[in-house]
């Protein structure tokens, strides 16, 4: 702890005095997954004279940015969508399997199941998503709780509808030992889709996954609080729940050049609907560290709060992206799908500047994800009592650390700009 704490140290240290210079950021450990560009201005010398002109170089003017979503408060905005866990169990591959056959298709198809939320990733620069569990491959064999193994097509579909990018670590990332682990890996890159949260090699543990939009490069930091009692064969193949540890990756990342870093935890008591003391003390940990600007989570299976700590927002539960319905559990059934604006003030800083969710339900006979926001995108989801009553418990739930007051609010997607 004593030596981790160190190395943040230092290499904040580096982040706040501006040492960027190679061998520091080998020291820190900075590796990228992904390559961002850089930029700079380079010197102008006079021609033929052996000494440099006088000139100066103009300040550049920034170019104006909204990005996607809602108007954009200053310069230059991009804004971020996030949703809950894709839980696949046999019911929904069956259902994958009919909407194939449906369309005239081999093998299964989660498309239809994931179609509406298509219009609120469009309506968003980035979009996550997060893959709890390993996949098989292509034919099976499948299977669900308690050790899943579920159809890759889930993957294909989340970059059918729009998702640039997954986090991946859970409790369940091991169900299926390191095997399941690489065959993860290899359909989320087969469908060109970005991640983090677990890996391949301790190489690539140590990448920082950041990600480009028009605006900001956006790092994405994430934790699991535990793997069902199992053990990984290697102690860096997923990472795990540590404010420590993700507060220096986060350093990492700003050394990087990240602009918005979020953090995603993985944590939290099953269907309930407020945060454990383990969320809240590790986000407000990543908060207190300044290094993050957002953090959420998933895991509960159940819609929890989104609080406004010190200024930063902290969505601790976005629920199911997709699952079974559970004849126990009404919360199980229902989802957040959250859409952060962030905004770069005069002084280059990226805060938030809008925070907007949406509730969903999921319905069958055919299984479909479906939002039940007050402007009904996709019209009634189950029957409108229903909704009404998941619109209800949602906004409850939501707001109950004082989301409302600190200016979160619903997201009405036909009513964007």
């Amino acid at each position: 702890m004593g030596k981790t704490r160190g190395i943040v140290a230092r290499c904040a240290a580096a982040v706040s005095g501006g040492i960027l210079a190679a061998a520091l950021l080998a020291g820190c450990g900075l590796i990228a997954e992904q390559g961002v560009p850089s930029s700079g201005a380079a010197a102008s010398t006079g021609a033929g004279t052996g000494r440099q002109s006088p000139t100066s170089t103009p300040t550049p003017t920034p170019t104006p940015t909204p990005g996607a979503g809602p108007a954009c408060p200053t310069l230059r905005c991009t804004s971020v969508l996030v949703t809950g866990d894709m839980l696949v169990h046999a019911q929904l591959w069956q259902q994958a399997r009919d909407d194939a056959a449906a369309a005239g298709k081999p093998g299964l198809d989660f498309t239809p199941l994931l179609e509406g939320q298509r219009k609120y990733i469009q309506a968003s620069d980035l979009a996550i998503c997060h893959q709890e569990t390993p996949v098989a491959g292509p034919d099976g064999p499948f299977s669900a709780y308690p050790s899943f193994n579920v159809p890759p097509q889930i993957i294909t579909a989340s970059k059918a509808v729009g998702y640039q990018a997954c986090t991946t670590a859970s409790n369940h990332t091991i169900d299926r030992s390191t095997d399941g682990v690489l065959r993860t890996l290899d359909a989320l890159d087969a469908a060109g889709l970005k991640h983090t949260g677990s890996y391949r090699t301790a190489t690539e543990s140590q990448g920082i996954l950041i990600l480009q939009t028009s605006a900001a490069k956006i790092a994405i930091i994430q934790g699991t609080y535990g793997l069902n009692g199992q053990y990984p064969e290697y102690d860096w193949q997923v990472d795990m729940l540590d404010a420590p540890t993700m507060i220096a990756k986060a350093v990492k990342a700003r050394a990087l050049g990240a602009d918005i870093v979020l953090g995603a935890m993985h944590a939290g008591d099953e269907y309930e609907s407020q945060a454990n003391a383990q969320q809240q003390d590790v986000a407000h940990a990543l908060v207190d560290s300044g290094q993050f600007t957002m953090i959420y989570g998933h895991h509960t299976h159940s819609v929890l709060p989104i609080e406004n700590y010190k200024g930063t927002w902290i969505v601790y539960g976005l629920g199911n992206g997709v699952t079974e319905l559970s004849p126990w559990y009404v919360v199980n059934n229902e989802g957040l799908l959250v859409r952060a604006q962030f905004s770069q003030d005069a002084a280059g800083k990226w805060t938030a500047s809008d925070l907007a969710w949406a509730p969903s339900v999921i319905v069958r006979d055919p299984y479909r994800w479906c939002s039940v926001a007050t402007d009904a995108p996709q019209g009634v989801c189950a029957t409108p009592e229903a909704d009404a009553a998941t619109r209800v418990r949602t906004s409850t739930v939501v707001d109950s650390m004082g989301a409302a007051a600190a200016g979160a609010h619903e997201l009405l997607i036909t009513k964007d700009p």
